[in-house]
């Protein structure tokens, strides 16, 4: 994302180098990456919404451009040490995937910074298991372990490619063009990254979302893996003040193959929000 008004920065937390891009002002949206991702999956988003946010996001240790040493590490702390670093008091956080476990553990660990919750495929650790994939997903992750075991990465990631970008029982190649280049970019890069160090184990939540105390969109791609939308589903029945929403024609990444649709449901969720819940819209307002 380059242009007039978008904001690059570096934050520091414990030996790392964390990589912040923002644009826009207004009440905060923080954008949190998936495993396979960095910040960059969030851009169009964070440009479509510019206009009446403030948009954040950051690349977590291990991907994108930040830097760091091995270390013992809390991504909770990381991601702390942005929100006050950028002042601000009060965030609205959207995670994918892993991005949303971190997400979730926010809200449980630091309350009064977390103003709502938007969780993109994803569920927190203690999440039921489910009855067991179908052959042909279960053959696409042995065909990723038998690459990882090899050290071919490039087959990982073009394995990953499809399972994520894609959807498991989707066409491969579904998704091409900018977004599929940007998928590869991104997670190439990760699988590159240098150890982290060991990372604090996020607590298992799932029996606990009836405790989340925030508004909460939770979304799924329809050809995200099936236990994932079956997940959303239950997430979206159990936390107090959910509204759940299923994309079609998406996957586990619709910020890269749906971003209009996601931009849609992100924005009117936003907006209910600041209409019901002031105490979010008042805080983090003003840029670096």
């Amino acid at each position: 994302m380059s242009g007039e008004g978008v904001r690059h920065a570096e934050v520091r937390s414990g030996s790392a180098t964390l990589a912040v891009s923002e644009v826009g002002s207004g009440p905060a949206v923080v954008g949190l990456h998936a495993g396979v991702a960095d910040r960059r999956s969030w851009y169009p988003v964070m440009a479509a919404l510019a206009d009446r946010y403030r948009m954040v996001a950051y690349d977590q240790r291990g991907h994108g451009d930040t830097s760091y040493q091995p270390e013992p590490y809390s991504p909770v702390d990381d991601l702390k040490a942005v929100l006050d670093a950028g002042g601000i008091d009060r965030a609205v956080l959207v995670g994918c995937s892993r991005g949303g476990q971190l997400a979730v553990e926010a809200a449980f660990r630091l309350p009064d910074r977390v103003g709502g919750l938007v969780l993109v495929g994803s569920a927190p650790a203690g999440a039921p298991e489910g009855e067991g994939l179908p052959e042909a997903i279960d053959r696409l992750f042995d065909a990723i372990e038998a690459a990882e075991i090899a050290g071919d990465t490039a087959e990982v990631n073009r394995l990953e490619a499809r399972l994520w970008l894609d959807g498991p029982l989707a066409p491969e190649h579904r998704v091409g063009g900018p977004a599929r280049e940007l998928f590869l970019d991104m997670n190439a890069r990760a699988l590159a990254a240098p150890p982290r160090g060991q990372e604090e184990k996020l607590p298992a939540r799932w029996a606990q979302l009836a405790e989340i105390i925030v508004p909460t969109l939770v979304v799924a791609g329809e050809h995200d893996l099936p236990l994932l939308v079956d997940r959303a589903r239950a997430m979206a029945a159990t936390i107090p003040d959910a509204r759940l929403v299923i994309l079609p024609g998406s996957a586990h990444l619709p910020m890269l193959d749906r971003p209009e649709a996601l931009i849609d449901q992100l924005a009117t969720f936003l907006a209910d929000l600041e209409q019901f819940h002031s105490g979010w819209s008042a805080a983090g307002r003003s840029g670096r």
